[in-house]
C-alpha cells in the first residue's frame, strides 16, 4: 500500500514538510512528487489531484485525494492505528489535537516575520512584539502539553505524534533565525534538528 504525496521544497515550504514527515515519521510508504515553488511546476502537478490546489496533497492507493496536512494526518491514523500518528491515551491524544490545530490556525506574526528556510541560519533577527507573544504562547502551549500528559522525554504528549510534526518547522525557525524561548523550548527545538 503505497501512497502518492505533492509537495513543494521542504526547505521552505512548511506545510510540505509536515505532510511529509506524516509519511517518514511513522515509517508510512510514500511516492513523493516535488514541485519548486513560485513556478507553474505546482499546478501542473495538482491537475491529476483534483480538486486539490495546494501542497501537500495525499492520494490514497485507491485514488482518494486528500489535501491539507489535518485531513492527511486524520486519514493516516485511521488508516494505520499501529503507527501511533496520534497518541493512544484519550487525554495525550487530545491535547494532541489542540496542539495541531492551533499550530495550523496560528502564528501568523512568526510565520510573517520569519519565513520558512532551512538553508540557511541568520544571527540578527529582532523580532518585534508580535513574533514575541507567538514566542510566548508557543512556550506557554508546549508547558501545558507536558504537564497535561506527563511526557518526561523530548516530544510534547509522549512518544513523537502529529503534534510533533507540525511544530519541526517553528523549529527551524526558532533556531535559524535564533528567536528568544527559554530552556525547556529550546531543549524540544534541539530534539527536532537532532
Amino acid at each position: 500500500m503505497t501512497y502518492d504525496l505533492v509537495i513543494g521544497d521542504r526547505g521552505y515550504s512548511s506545510w510540505s514538510l509536515r505532510g511529509w514527515l506524516l509519511f517518514d515519521a511513522f515509517n508510512i510508504p510514500v511516492r513523493t512528487h516535488s514541485a519548486r515553488l513560485y513556478t507553474d511546476e505546482l499546478p501542473k502537478l495538482l491537475q491529476d489531484y483534483r480538486p486539490a490546489r495546494t501542497a501537500p496533497t495525499m492520494r490514497t492507493p485507491e485514488g482518494a485525494v486528500v489535501p491539507e496536512t489535518i485531513a492527511i494526518a486524520e486519514e493516516l491514523a485511521t488508516r494505520h492505528p499501529e503507527a501511533g500518528i496520534w497518541p493512544a491515551a484519550p487525554v495525550a491524544r487530545a491535547t494532541a489535537r489542540v496542539l495541531a490545530a492551533e499550530m495550523h490556525a496560528g502564528f501568523t506574526a512568526l510565520r510573517s516575520h520569519c519565513p520558512m528556510n532551512l538553508r540557511v541560519s541568520y544571527e540578527d533577527c529582532v523580532p518585534p512584539p508580535e513574533v514575541l507573544a507567538d514566542l510566548a504562547r508557543l512556550e506557554e502551549i508546549w508547558a501545558w502539553a507536558r504537564a497535561a500528559t506527563g511526557s518526561r522525554g523530548p516530544w510534547l504528549c509522549g512518544d513523537y505524534s502529529v503534534a510533533d510534526a507540525f511544530f519541526a518547522p517553528v523549529a527551524g525557525r526558532i533556531a535559524g533565525y535564533t528567536l528568544p524561548v527559554g530552556p525547556a523550548a529550546m531543549a524540544y527545538v534541539n530534539a527536532h534538528l537532532a
